[in-house]
């Protein structure tokens, strides 16, 4: 036995942790010396539950066109809260204008571009 290594057989769940941990030491060492890295993936979970749960609804959402619109305002909403735009004053604005809009001019609509293209 080495010198600091633990007295456990191998193939026990006990040694099956440690040699799991010996072998991602270099990661484990990267994470405990940058206090900025997150020691989970929760944020990560969290941000694409949506979509998740979004695809089980998919698959009933009647045709193959209404679940391509379904997954286009699941992106169109997703787009707003990661440029911090209030989702219901977003749509409410497009629907109004969308009309009257030039085709051309229609990525202003989007959520990334709305805020500085949008009518005071």
């Amino acid at each position: 036995m080495r010198d600091g290594q633990y007295s456990h057989r191998p193939t026990s769940p006990m040694g099956k942790a440690i040699e799991y941990t010996r072998s991602r030491w270099a990661g484990l060492s990267v994470y405990a010396l940058h206090g900025q890295m997150e020691i989970d993936n929760n944020l990560v979970e969290n941000a694409v539950r949506p979509l998740a749960i979004g695809r089980k609804a998919y698959l009933f959402a009647g045709s193959h066109k209404a679940a391509e619109m379904t997954a286009a305002m699941y992106s169109f909403m997703a787009s707003c809260k990661k440029n911090k735009i209030n989702e219901f004053e977003w749509l409410k604005d497009v629907l109004e204008r969308i009309q009257s809009h030039k085709q051309k001019d229609l990525y202003q609509l989007l959520p990334s571009n709305w805020e500085k293209h949008k009518i005071k």
